[in-house]
């Protein structure tokens, strides 16, 4: 019997010194919002635009040096596909990334130009899954999924250790409640181990919320049939994993969707307020803040957790024309 190791704490904080050796913090952004000081993790500016890169960079250096000329498998709408292709390019290692044909131009482009092979799939009537669970078993390669996996949690959860030293550095002191934005769940999961006194809560868009429901409900709750569109092309997550949701259920994680007019309204407020370029999906926990539904009290932390846009869509946004 093959039993999948859990993770952990410390698993987070040899991400977190994996991550450190290779790549720049992110910045912390202050800014005051209803007279309190509001922390704002900027992983938009990560090289590759996301915090994807962590999760994929402590999975891939796991992979012993002997078998990585196999390469690695992945599935992704882009971010993920990117941090896996940014990890594979450093460490010299063939990279195939299974992406739906409908994936914004700008995240393929990018998969594309770090080295990566794009192998296209329909999200409708296509198992991404099933196509590179094939392609890996095929190559020999070794398969990363974008966060059913504890090495990819751990690698997110890096983000925390981050924010934790410098929120303390900034005089915040320790973070209270940490505001996530969830597909499924890495990120949340990841920070949820990483800032072990903080309330976790996960957003989603409003018709994706299927990680929300299920902390409700205590069991995993599906997206339902026919889910309405978002511009959240990073959180169409249909099944939330055991492995993620049993972290966010242990700490006792809540969750709130968003609408697709608050995701713009937070796009443009991260552009004016902090002159930065917030992707729909990485808006997500932004809109919950600034709409109410999480409560802005003292040490609250934003994750901001990619920048990858579309620019006719993200000028729209802008414009005030979408």
């Amino acid at each position: 019997m093959t039993i999948l190791r859990q993770p952990t704490r410390a698993g987070v904080r040899d991400a977190a010194a994996k991550v450190a050796a290779v790549v720049p913090t992110t910045p912390l952004f202050v800014v005051d919002i209803q007279g309190v000081a509001v922390a704002f993790k900027a992983e938009c500016l990560q090289p590759m635009g996301a915090f994807k890169l962590r999760g994929a960079w402590h999975r891939l250096t796991a992979i012993e040096p002997d078998f990585r000329s196999k390469g690695v498998v992945a599935f992704s709408s882009g971010n993920h596909a990117q941090g896996v292709a940014w990890a594979a390019r450093r460490l010299q290692m063939p990279a195939t990334i299974v992406m739906p044909a409908d994936a914004p131009k700008a995240k393929r482009d990018g998969t594309l130009a770090l080295g990566a092979e794009v192998v296209s799939y329909d999200r409708k009537t296509e198992s991404r899954e099933t196509i590179a669970a094939r392609l890996a078993e095929a190559r020999g390669a070794v398969l990363v999924p974008s966060f059913d996996d504890p090495w990819v949690i751990e690698g997110q959860g890096s983000a925390g250790i981050e924010a934790a030293a410098q929120m303390a550095a900034a005089g915040l002191g320790s973070a209270a409640r940490v505001v996530v934005p969830c597909g499924g769940g890495g990120l949340a999961a990841g920070l949820a181990l990483a800032l072990p006194d903080a309330g976790v809560t996960v957003v989603e868009p409003a018709g994706w919320d299927d990680m929300r429901r299920s902390l409700e409900a205590g069991w995993i709750e599906p997206v339902g049939d026919s889910p309405p569109p978002t511009a959240c092309d990073a959180l169409q997550t249909t099944r939330v994993s055991g492995l993620t949701f049993d972290v966010l259920a242990r700490r006792g994680a809540t969750g709130v969707a968003v609408s697709e007019a608050e995701i713009r309204i937070a796009q443009r407020w991260a552009a004016e307020r902090l002159r930065l370029v917030v992707e729909p999906g990485g808006a997500v926990a932004l809109a919950a803040a600034l709409s109410g539904k999480v409560a802005v009290e003292p040490g609250l932390l934003v994750l901001l957790s990619g920048g990858n846009v579309d620019l006719a869509a993200y000028g729209a946004v802008l414009a005030g024309t979408d």
